[in-house]
């Protein structure tokens, strides 16, 4: 994780944040970079790593879109991808997102608005964050956002875990979808 962050975001550049849900299991639960599996931290970034080599859906789905903007170097100069939540949570061995309980998201609401604006403090774009997710994620988001102000606009992406699971047929069209809205930040 140290070895990723050092590598792409060492620098003072202004970033636009795609934030996700919190971290799952297989990608950023294991490797600290968020919709990054092992195997993609060691092909795309180059990082090598001693984690199992497990695939995770959802990176396989950000990495294609990332490709597509022209790769990892381009990619990471412009955007910034976290979660609203810090930490990843797991219920019956699988994962268990921040809003899949209230009380969940009560305890963590404090460490999700502060953990937010530290990440805007690095030096985000404030004036759109993307959600990566159209559905509960999005609806927070934009709540949160509504009521302190952290973006001037909040717009949601498909979930790429969602796309991946539901929508793999016409996955090219999500992606084509991430690129046409992201590209005019590059």
């Amino acid at each position: 994780m140290t070895d990723f962050y050092r590598r792409f975001y060492d620098d003072k550049r202004t970033r636009t944040m795609l934030v996700g849900i919190n971290p799952g299991r297989f990608g950023a639960g294991v490797t600290g970079v968020p919709f990054t599996d092992p195997l993609l931290l060691e092909t795309a970034c180059q990082i090598p790593n001693d984690f199992p080599k497990r695939r995770e859906l959802s990176s396989i789905f950000v990495y294609e879109f990332i490709n597509a903007l022209g790769g990892v170097e381009t990619f990471y100069q412009s955007f910034y991808i976290t979660s609203i939540c810090p930490l990843g949570f797991i219920k019956d061995g699988k994962n268990y997102n921040y809003y899949d309980s209230r009380a969940l998201q009560d305890a963590v609401m404090p460490m999700i608005l502060e953990n937010l604006k530290a990440q805007i403090s690095f030096g985000a774009n404030t004036e759109v964050v993307y959600s990566m997710g159209k559905g509960k994620n999005f609806k927070f988001l934009k709540a949160l956002n509504d009521e302190h102000e952290l973006f001037e606009n909040v717009v949601p992406l498909p979930h790429p875990r969602w796309v991946m699971q539901y929508r793999l047929k016409s996955k090219d069209v999500f992606v084509e979808e991430y690129v046409q809205t992201l590209k005019g930040h590059l």
